[in-house]
């Protein structure tokens, strides 16, 4: 008799034993990525299909979506199988990042299917962001393209070590080895350019299976391994990352009075009870106490494990904080050089302030300088003063306080980072660090002989700060020094700031580019923030034409000391009153980039 047929006990534990080898297997996350139309979902599809992975009732589905939305004829359409969302179906061309679960007998996979289309290259580099590999594919048709190359400098911005060349579609080319080879000298110079050190070629064609999971006979001239095999040998992220003990603190545990935890992934290096550890970026030092997981505490933790540390001493650990070898600790920094790709709809300028996301700290940061755009046509750097959707460039970013920060190719959690609208909280743009420029002298913020509180009570006022905006010539300066005179009259100690006066003293050196202007509403703030520190009530009358910028100036301040005053005087009756001549001269093309005129003002939403 058959042992698992005659032993029902048996057949459990050996059908629990395998799923059990099964859940073991490593996983590697890896991205699908290239122009539109080279064949990225049906690559998936495929090596779905190949794989036996497609159940028969999905596989039915697959058959009548074919028929009703393919494009193979009768044939099966496998880019259906990712394809999943209905715009994506009646337009042809994947939009979203779809992923999808499978495995072989040696390994699991997640993958992501990234859109081909430019417009949304804000999805690929999402799905990129957590990937270990990336498949850059290429129509054999076509070669390398625009997106290709743009594709391919976003893999490696985010530090995606590991790439696949996947030159598809050979079948439409008679699987010429001379095609194959001409593509992959051209991509190996633009990989070399990049600075992708792991570059493996295949030819294939994904709708006709070959080399996808076993070798193609009909390229017999190619001796390298199928695509799947390629893919169940590629080394995972937690695999390669090396260095020390790394772990950015994802949540503070305290179930209760007598436990407190720091739980988080280790990075990178390793970390057992006992070690020597330092809080970053307050600079405690303690020792590790346990290291405690569900399934009971570990004698050692390795990168890529999710565990809580306890410490053997009281020290203020939050979230957004590092735990690091005390021996080998980062650096801490609150200026950077990194390369980042742009990508909302509204170009990158010099003074753009936006929230900056790195590990699990999220903290207000500006863009210092942009340095210069990379065309991605050719990989050259050209001098620019903006950077436009989808634009890829070297910019210096400055942070509002130092923290645990490390060069991308050194350490990837703690140099990787992405950019967040501060008032949509859209994702802006992504990048990573390049530079560090770490503080050489202590300049943490000092503790002063009074707060603002006892200043406020000695004054006997409640400090705030008055921010008035609106077109020139609106009457901002007029109704503010009004308001001033009437705080007077009650008793109040009050100050008045004018953008004009201003721009005598501390901001002489600013002109009126978009840049100068957003530096100059982040002076005037900085200005008025100390002001409301010493328990004043301040009056700024400036222009300020970006929500962003405005935005910017409250977060500066405590909740309720940011009064936003919008002077809604209508552009006819500002130019009528034109008290300055600014847009005579603005009409007459003295004046480019004049707000109202050839620059637009964002009057506040509420």
């Amino acid at each position: 008799m058959d042992t698992l047929t005659g032993n029902p006990a048996f057949a459990r534990a050996a059908i629990a034993a395998t799923i059990a080898r099964r859940d073991r297997r490593p996983l590697l996350r890896f991205i699908t990525c290239g122009s539109v139309d080279d064949g990225k979902s049906t690559l998936i599809g495929r090596l779905l299909h190949e794989t036996q992975l497609i159940a028969d009732d999905e596989a039915r589905r697959l058959a009548a979506d074919s028929r009703r939305h393919g494009t193979q004829g009768d044939a099966i359409d496998y880019a259906l199988l990712v394809d999943g969302l209905d715009a994506e179906r009646e337009q042809g061309i994947t939009i979203d990042v779809a992923h999808r679960y499978f495995g072989s007998g040696r390994r699991q996979f997640i993958v992501a299917d990234c859109p081909g289309h430019e417009q949304y290259t804000r999805n690929m580099a999402t799905g990129a962001s957590t990937a270990d590999l990336a498949i850059v594919l290429v129509d054999a048709r076509k070669g390398l393209t625009a997106q290709t190359r743009r594709h391919s400098h976003i893999v490696a911005l985010l530090g995606i070590r590991q790439v696949v060349l996947a030159v598809n579609k050979m079948d439409l080319r008679d699987y010429d080895e001379a095609v194959f080879r001409a593509i992959e000298a051209d991509y190996r110079v633009l990989a070399d350019q990049i600075g992708i050190a792991s570059v493996h070629a295949i030819p294939l064609s994904a709708l006709a299976g070959e080399n996808l999971v076993t070798r193609s006979t009909r390229m017999p001239w190619y001796e390298g391994p199928a695509l799947l095999d390629v893919l169940e040998e590629a080394p995972a992220a937690d695999e390669q990352v090396e260095g020390s003990f790394r772990l950015p603190v994802q949540w503070v545990c305290r179930p209760d009075a007598g436990f407190r935890g720091y739980a988080g992934t280790l990075s990178a290096g390793e970390v057992r009870p006992g070690d020597a550890v330092q809080v970053l970026p307050s600079g405690r030092r303690s020792r590790v106490e346990r290291i405690v997981t569900a399934d009971g505490d570990l004698a050692v933790a390795r990168a890529g494990q999710a565990v809580t540390l306890t410490l053997s001493d009281e020290v203020d650990v939050a979230r957004g904080d590092v735990l690091a070898a005390a021996s080998a600790p980062p650096a801490l920094a609150d200026r950077f050089a990194a390369d980042l790709v742009w990508m909302d709809e509204e170009p990158l300028a010099v003074g753009r302030a936006a929230w900056l996301k790195l590990g699990t700290r999220t903290l207000p940061a500006r863009v210092h300088s942009i340095r210069h755009r990379i065309e991605v046509l050719d990989g050259s750097a050209v001098a620019a003063d903006t950077l436009g959707f989808n634009g890829i460039g070297r910019v210096e970013l400055v942070l509002d306080e130092a923290i645990a920060i490390e060069p991308y190719a050194r350490h990837r959690a703690l140099g990787a980072f992405v950019l967040i609208d501060r008032i949509s909280h859209a994702t802006l743009g992504a990048g990573m660090v390049r530079e560090i420029a770490p503080r050489t002298v202590d300049v943490r913020r000092q503790a002063l002989a009074f707060d603002r509180s006892e200043r406020a009570r000695r004054l006997g006022q409640r400090p705030g700060c008055l921010w008035f905006t609106g077109l020139s010539g609106a009457g901002k300066s007029t109704l503010a020094a009004r308001v001033e005179r009437r705080l007077a009259d009650l008793g109040l100690h009050s100050y008045a700031l004018d953008g004009d006066n201003l721009r005598h003293g501390i901001n002489r050196d600013l002109g009126f580019s978009a840049a100068d202007r957003a530096e100059n509403v982040r002076r005037i703030a900085e200005v008025a923030r100390l002001m409301v520190d010493a328990g004043l009530v301040v009056l700024v009358s400036c222009i300020s034409p970006t929500r962003e910028g405005r935005a910017a100036a409250r977060a500066l301040f405590e909740p309720g000391e940011f009064h936003e005053i919008h002077v809604d005087t209508p552009l006819a009756v500002a130019e009528a009153r034109d008290p300055k001549g600014l847009y005579a001269k603005a009409r007459a093309g003295a004046l480019p980039g004049f707000t109202g005129i050839d620059a637009p003002y964002e009057a506040p939403e509420s």
